[in-house]
């Protein structure tokens, strides 16, 4: 099968589009299928480098970081993939991307199936108003995944989203996966302690640690007042990443006093995040925002049991009591972290049920749920025609038309 996936986000930059984009590309070459990528190119020029077609673009950080949109539609480049005319196009994303998937579907007469990463009600800080910000959300997600073939949510909580918002295709629900070999590799203890005196972590502390951009949405505020509420002098939080909102999170940790027991690692080559998961103890989130949430899986397949937010994108994912506890409040939180750590034996037990649960979330199996539904697509456009695709504005003329709309009503 010929498949083409669309991305706004793409290599170097590092998030979990981007991981699961890699993965999957990986698991369908393996499994014999003919894959090329569609994506933004770093600069203003396009160009193709193997499988990868990289499409002029703009630098658009002011409205989120590393963002960038493309509108050559008639590159010579997308010219190439019509001729090559893929049997699936696989879209990640919902902007520039999107808009070459359509365009090529058009030509081709491909169908479409789209993966919804991002809940993008949760970036509401981006809008001057929320309730108007979530409307253009509604509008513009439910306009654009009604002109797929299907639809894949990582999550129920994904799922459940888009039926609320009226997207009326058929809509799968499939965790995206890991390499799982990277994080489930054992490190002896004297590796530990190198590693935690190059880092200059103390050797005798016990680690709570995140991983993640350091935004706003990511709700560490929230996670550095219960890590001081936990009050134990034995235990230090360690924050892997960077981003937007560093400078205010080490304004709060110097506010509340923990600049001694709160540790910035800033941004981590890729290859050296596992040798972080395996430095910690437990790992912790109080983020709400994801979709599902790489970093979760990741931390499993590592051995660490986690203490995270309840949400609904974690469900059946941390058990609590089992490889970990989905907490609720303040006194929670504190229960939860007390009770891993009440013994040594408590925490193996848990690291190895971490482990063992992290298997059903490999890139393997994500793979071949994703082959069936491109299966499924191609089925049924060859039993009915493509869903006839419906005016798609551009992005920001979009936003402007709805804006208009919501502040009549």
């Amino acid at each position: 099968m010929k498949v083409l996936i669309t991305t706004d986000w793409y290599e170097p930059v590092v998030n979990g589009v981007v991981v699961s984009v890699l993965n999957l590309k990986e698991e369908l070459q393996k499994a014999g299928h003919d894959v090329k990528i569609l994506t933004v190119s770093p600069n203003h020029y396009s160009y193709k480098k193997d499988d990868v077609y990289y499409i002029s673009s703009w630098d658009v950080r002011m409205i989120y970081p590393q963002a960038r949109v493309a509108f050559f539609i008639r590159s010579r480049y997308v010219k190439e993939l019509v001729k090559w005319k893929p049997d699936i196009i696989h879209s990640q994303c919902e902007f520039s991307s999107f808009l070459f998937a359509r365009h090529i579907a058009k030509k081709t007469g491909a169908p479409i199936v789209h993966t919804y990463h991002t809940i993008y009600e949760d970036y509401q800080y981006m809008f001057i108003k929320r309730k108007l910000g979530k409307k253009i959300v509604k509008l513009y997600s439910k306009k654009l995944l009604n002109n797929t073939q299907a639809v894949i949510a990582p999550t129920k909580k994904v799922k459940d989203l888009l039926e609320r918002y009226g997207v009326e295709r058929e809509i799968y629900t499939i965790p995206t996966g890991i390499d799982t070999s990277n994080f489930n590799w054992s490190m002896s203890e004297e590796e530990k302690r190198q590693h935690k005196e190059d880092l200059g972590l103390p050797l005798d502390k016990k680690i709570l640690l995140f991983v993640g951009r350091i935004a706003q949405e990511k709700n560490i505020s929230e996670l550095l007042r219960f890590y001081k509420a936990l009050n134990r002098e034995d235990v230090i939080l360690v924050l892997v990443g960077d981003g937007p909102y560093r400078k205010h999170v080490e304004e709060e940790v110097s506010e509340l006093e923990l600049t001694e027991r709160v540790y910035f690692t800033g941004m981590v080559p890729k290859n050296q995040v596992a040798v972080y998961y395996h430095l910690g103890d437990i790992f912790v989130c109080s983020s709400t925002s994801e979709t599902q949430g790489l970093t979760y899986a990741e931390a499993l397949a590592s051995g660490l049991p986690c203490v995270c937010k309840k949400d609904a994108c974690i469900a059946g994912v941390i058990e609590d009591g089992y490889n970990g506890y989905q907490y609720e409040d303040v006194q929670d939180f504190c229960k939860d972290i007390n009770e891993i750590f009440a013994s040594d034996e408590n925490l193996k037990l848990m690291s190895s049920r971490a482990r063992l649960s992290s298997g059903k979330l490999s890139k393997q199996i994500f793979s071949e749920h994703v082959e069936k539904v491109y299966e499924e697509s191609v089925l049924q456009e060859e039993e009915q025609s493509v869903p006839e695709m419906t005016l798609l504005p551009r992005p920001a003329a979009f936003v402007v038309k709805a804006a208009k709309k919501a502040v009549r009503r």
